[in-house]
């Protein structure tokens, strides 16, 4: 037996009227122009507008005793930093030591068994991790996680819906403010494009551009949620020398353009070179802490990954 619903009309849902947008609103693939303008005017619509409370050179993010428990095995331990504004962190360690553990916390992946994050003066809880990104942390991760049947622009645009305010009844009667979000979220996500190298592959799908265009797409996607703190998580991870010292380029650039950035990765060439500071654990314990120099030449860093014997260790 079928039940009859009452019509609902569109005023119902929406009480104000609707005006579908001129032709020229719709953007089809084929008309994307995979240039999008100088690199000025291009940096000029990547770099991020957010309200920042944190001071540059303060810290914008601070992990006080932060500690993660699974069971018996204690993956962090007691560890506290703190990630300031404008600056690249680095945070390594040998196999094991706790470096994803410790990223996933900050992220919101994990939730600390005990300890604190407070990220731009406000504590990040029991955010969950769609919240966390509202608030201002991207990350990308280990293994890519792109939507592989769309194309390039649209996973970026699928970032920028993080920043968009249409209700729901607005994306389904098309109101105006959908449209200007949605053209805004293609224009942005062309200069993002653009600005981290992949833009001539746009219109592709994502499964169909090379292991470093993959990567590189999953950086301009973090960028489009307009973060605060972007975590990158081995991003080098597969390239070849060529490859990474692009990479390394990317990364002062993303910095130069107003971000601060969480880098976990091995090769240790890549995170002398572009990182401030770095952050060294083993076995969930932070064991050191300073600019690259000092790090590089840590007796118990040395250990760590030289595996020098306890009582050497000065």
């Amino acid at each position: 037996m079928s039940k009859h619903y009452p019509e609902q009309s569109p005023e119902s849902v929406n009480p104000e009227p609707v005006e579908l947008p001129p032709e020229d609103v719709y953007v089809r693939p084929e008309e994307i122009d995979p240039t999008l303008a100088d690199p000025e005017s291009v940096a000029a619509v990547v770099a991020p507008q957010r309200e920042i409370q944190t001071e540059e050179g303060d810290a914008l993010l601070s992990a006080h005793n932060l500690t993660m428990r699974f069971g018996g095995l204690v993956a962090l331990d007691d560890v506290t930093f703190d990630i300031n504004r404008g600056e690249i962190l680095g945070l390594i360690g040998p196999n094991g030591a706790g470096k994803t553990t410790c990223f996933n916390a900050l992220t919101g992946v994990y939730r600390p068994t005990s300890g604190t994050v407070m990220f731009d003066g406000k504590p990040l809880g029991r955010l969950k991790r769609h919240e966390i990104t509202r608030r201002g942390i991207a990350r990308t991760f280990q293994n890519i996680r792109l939507f592989g049947e769309m194309t390039a622009l649209e996973n970026v645009v699928v970032g920028t819906d993080a920043r968009h305010k249409t209700s729901v009844p607005g994306a389904v009667f098309r109101s105006k403010r959908h449209f200007r979000e949605e053209r805004d979220a293609i224009e942005r996500g062309m200069a993002l494009l653009e600005f981290v190298g992949v833009e001539a592959r746009a219109v592709e799908k994502a499964r169909n551009l090379s292991y470093g265009e993959q990567r590189r797409l999953e950086i301009a996607r973090a960028l489009a949620t307009e973060p605060k703190l972007l975590c990158l998580d081995e991003p080098a991870a597969g390239f070849n020398p060529s490859e990474k010292s692009a990479l390394m380029d990317l990364i002062r650039k993303i910095r130069e353009d107003g971000y601060t950035v969480l880098l976990i990765e091995h090769d240790m060439r890549l995170v002398m070179g572009v990182t401030d500071r770095i952050v060294v654990l083993e076995f969930g314990r932070k064991i050191a802490e300073g600019p690259p120099k000092d790090v590089r030449e840590n007796p118990a860093v040395i250990a760590a990954y030289l595996g020098v014997p306890d009582d050497a260790i000065a």
